[in-house]
């Protein structure tokens, strides 16, 4: 493989904010994808464009929160802002965008969704590319096969990625435990959500399951993880860094699931009530059936079982079930729980024993985290 030219020098101690590393992980990503499409066989011109497609997914958006995350676990854990040590870590980090890449691409897939950050995902766009050409056969099967392949390869190309990183050889021993364990929860905690769905599973045990499996693990806790892997922790100093991820892990998809009912969709740029027309069994519809059937109110209980997973909610019903789990104080009980487990995690991350200027922006990303409204 082409190995990836040098970055351009990382920010200092005092430039180190997370506008520089979101543009230095942007730069590994453009040229790490320009370099693995290049290397693609004359007979496989074809599928390098549809490459092109997954590198402008790849590259279009995104809040780049896994690799911010694991670089200011390494500088928390006393890693150096700077040099060739550093270097090799925001390149391993930029991995965690195409897991990510991979896990958007499948999860589209798998809830029918159109949109993705305000343009159509990658099977619908492959699905009109056979629609717009006239090919033979049916455009859905072709869009989703597309998909599922693409989403492979950025699965395999961010193990590549990892392991192509010129880490010395105890950090990258360090940091592949949590790099491996992260990608088996992140599809666990897929699997655990597609299930819910399919058995109907309204419980609060379960909800949680999922967020702390599809979210919390490989959003947070395991970037962070492979962070202050990375500079030599201690197992206290894991377990610290871990028990903070997981509880801003919760929160972040606790407010995801708020902002999958009442977001703008020209902020977040997927529609309001996706979750509900795909039949998530998110906390929040979870908490709003209990809630609605420990009140008796049996026929509002059944109004949002009615709306969960129908592929053509209508926009009243949609504000019908937004008023109950406002009238019913779900909404509510999830901000508590978000401010809760948000107040848990700085406490965690205080007596850690971490330094600045890493302690800090930490800090400043859990409130980020789950204070957004996109």
């Amino acid at each position: 493989m082409v190995p990836v030219a040098p970055a351009p020098d990382l920010p200092t101690v005092e430039q180190s904010i997370d506008a520089a590393v979101h543009r230095h992980v942007e730069d590994f990503l453009a040229r790490y994808l320009t370099e693995r499409r290049a290397e693609l066989p004359e007979l496989a011109r074809t599928f390098a464009q549809a490459v092109d497609a997954l590198s402008d997914f790849a590259l279009r958006g995104g809040k780049r929160l896994r690799p911010t995350f694991a670089w200011w676990g390494w500088r928390a854990a006393g890693g150096e802002a700077d040099g060739p040590r550093a270097r090799a870590v925001l390149h391993a980090i930029t991995a965690l965008e195409l897991i990510q890449t991979c896990a958007l691409v499948h999860d589209d897939i798998m809830d029918a969704s159109e949109l993705r950050r305000g343009r159509p995902t990658v099977h619908v766009r492959f699905r009109e590319a056979h629609r717009a050409g006239a090919w033979l056969g049916d455009p859905e099967r072709f869009g989703t096969a597309a998909a599922i392949l693409l989403g492979d390869l950025a699965l395999a190309w961010a193990d590549d990625m990892f392991e192509s990183a010129e880490l010395e050889p105890a950090m990258r021993a360090a940091a592949r435990g949590p790099w491996q364990a992260m990608r088996a929860e992140m599809f666990a905690g897929q699997y655990l959500d597609v299930l819910a769905q399919a058995e109907g599973d309204e419980s609060e045990e379960r909800a949680l399951g999922v967020a702390r499996l599809k979210t919390a693990a490989y959003t947070v806790e395991r970037p962070l993880h492979m962070g202050v892997a990375f500079a030599g922790a201690g197992p206290d100093t894991v377990e610290a860094i871990k028990t903070f991820g997981t509880d801003i892990g919760v929160a972040f998809q606790l407010r995801d699931d708020v902002l999958g009912m009442f977001g703008d969709t020209e902020v977040t740029g997927k529609p309001a009530g996706d979750d509900l027309r795909e039949g998530k069994r998110t906390l929040l519809m979870a908490l709003g059936l209990d809630y609605a059937t420990r009140a008796g109110r049996h026929a509002d209980a059944d109004l949002m079982r009615r709306a969960l997973g129908d592929p053509d909610l209508r926009p009243r019903t949609l504000v019908r079930v937004r008023e109950l789990l406002i009238d019913l104080g779900v909404v509510q009980e999830l901000e508590r729980r978000i401010e809760a487990l948000t107040s848990a995690a700085l406490a965690t991350l205080d007596a850690a024993g971490l330094a600045d200027p890493g302690v800090t922006r930490l800090r400043d990303l859990a409130l980020a985290a789950t204070r957004r409204d996109r």
